[in-house]
């Protein structure tokens, strides 16, 4: 290792170089972090990434029979960390991409108007729970906000109470994916409705800070979101497929996405002129993010398959693969 450097040393350097320039890089670290105490256990004094470390570890992991994704996950930062040796002149072994099998992407469950409806009236019905007191109050005003906005779960369940301007019906969401900050206002229903849920919340001691508050005084769990999402489907009558499968509470947003397309197409809108501001509205980091949603719009509804067809070249690719981790 380059002057010294050990790999505990080396990965703490790679982690501080990814967040200087705006990634959060927490789960890559905790993934690196697991892999240095790995190859610390199984190979005493090495200081780089040879074939038979990495190797191990891979092996291990499909020992425990963990899914494509989850050893993709596994991999992914361990070759990333070779790449930053390599760069700087250490030899280390680079695991081939062919050797790891092709994780199933997921394609996305486009919520119909019928689901939708389905869906909200359940939450409506959410009962009181004591261990998480407002329940019953948030969970019918925070899924209508993911939808709406076309927000990511993370960003609704982490607003705080000052990032709700309630006089000006803008959503501050900070520090979402790749660090960045943005404005979203809403719709006036839902202004009206983020307001009468405010009022009826306000000043309860075991909000706390959050605008969406699970346990007193703490956010929301991405666990408790799901397992309140999962019941409300089921009493909603929309079929899941399992573990793995959806729908998903995160289809909210491509549903978002799809139904602003659907709507400007009906209305003879200029689309491709529309792209730019879907793409900030969502906080897309490109505009390549948001044309996925015009294949997905055209596969799921497809008697304007011409008219997206006009909007973004001659031929739409059928959708046979989800978007990018984290769109």
């Amino acid at each position: 290792m380059t002057a010294g450097m050990t790999l505990a040393e080396a990965i703490a350097a790679l982690v501080a170089e990814k967040r200087a320039v705006g990634y959060k890089y927490d789960a890559e670290a905790q993934v690196l972090a697991r892999f240095e105490a790995f190859s610390r256990g199984q190979f005493p004094g090495l200081d780089t990434l040879t074939e038979a470390s990495v190797q191990a570890w891979i092996a291990a992991a499909r020992r425990r029979g963990v899914k494509a994704a989850t050893l993709q996950g596994l991999a992914a930062p361990v070759r990333g960390l070779a790449r930053w040796l390599g760069r700087r002149g250490v030899a280390a072994y680079l695991l081939p991409m062919a050797t790891l099998p092709r994780p199933v992407r997921y394609v996305p469950h486009i919520y119909t108007d019928a689901e939708l409806a389905a869906l909200f009236a359940q939450t409506d019905r959410c009962h009181y729970c004591s261990e998480v007191p407002l329940r019953h109050l948030v969970m019918r005003v925070l899924f209508r906000t993911i939808y709406a906005c076309g927000l990511r779960c993370s960003e609704a369940r982490l607003l705080r109470v000052g990032d709700v301007d309630l006089d000006t019906g803008v959503l501050q969401i900070r520090d979402a994916k790749g660090g960045k900050d943005r404005q979203v206002p809403v719709s006036g229903a839902l202004h009206t409705r983020l307001a009468g849920y405010h009022a009826q919340v306000a000043g309860r001691p075991d909000r706390g800070e959050w605008f969406f508050p699970g346990r007193p005084t703490q956010p929301l769990t991405l666990g408790n979101v799901e397992r309140n999402f999962r019941r409300f489907l089921w009493q909603a009558r929309i079929s899941h497929g399992g573990r793995g499968h959806g729908p998903r509470v995160h289809d909210l947003r491509h549903t978002f996405a799809v139904n602003n397309l659907r709507r400007w197409f009906a209305q003879g809108r200029d689309v491709g002129a529309l792209l730019p501001v879907l793409q900030t509205y969502m906080g897309h980091s490109s505009v390549a993010d948001t044309d996925y949603y015009l294949r997905l719009t055209a596969e799921s509804y497809p008697d304007i398959t011409a008219r997206v067809q006009q909007a973004i070249g001659d031929v739409v690719p059928p959708v046979t693969a989800g978007p990018r981790h984290g769109h």
